[in-house]
């Protein structure tokens, strides 16, 4: 009776190790793969101009993006900074004083062209938020003109 409950004993003692050396190398992969799909998803950020979108069952797929560029040579896959799109000439007020129409519209453009890339970049849809920043765009022109 005392070689089975010795035995037992050894038994489980064994599923805990393996069980302890698969969680490691099951954290491992998971990391190794997380490693992977960042890399991937700033290449065609770069390469595309666009975030690439995670498949249905992933609610969410973040990461942190350098804020210094690498070498060329020794390239880790980081984003350069955000480069911000210079203004449309003629949107600006011309001499003086900025007229507070124009001010203000360039303002919610601002916020609304946010708004588009926070929606492109969780793949929700963005047709109402585009509409919104060409009718922007349009009362500017007409503001300024």
């Amino acid at each position: 009776m005392g070689d089975v409950i010795s035995e037992y004993q050894k038994w489980k003692q064994q599923g805990e190790n393996l069980k302890v050396q698969a969680k490691e190398a099951m954290e491992s992969r998971f990391r190794e793969l997380l490693a992977e799909a960042v890399t991937i998803a700033e290449e065609y950020r770069r390469d595309f101009g666009a975030p690439l979108k995670p498949s249905s069952p992933v609610t969410a797929f973040r990461y942190k993006a350098s804020g210094k560029p690498k070498a060329k040579a020794k390239q880790s896959g980081k984003l350069p900074p955000a480069v911000k799109p210079s203004p449309e000439p003629g949107l600006e007020a011309k001499v003086g004083k900025p007229n507070p129409k124009v001010a203000r519209l360039q303002k919610q453009l601002a916020a609304t062209r946010k708004k588009l890339e926070d929606a492109k970049g969780a793949g929700s849809p963005t047709r109402s938020l585009e509409d919104r920043v060409y009718e922007i765009e349009d009362a500017l022109r007409l503001a300024s003109s």
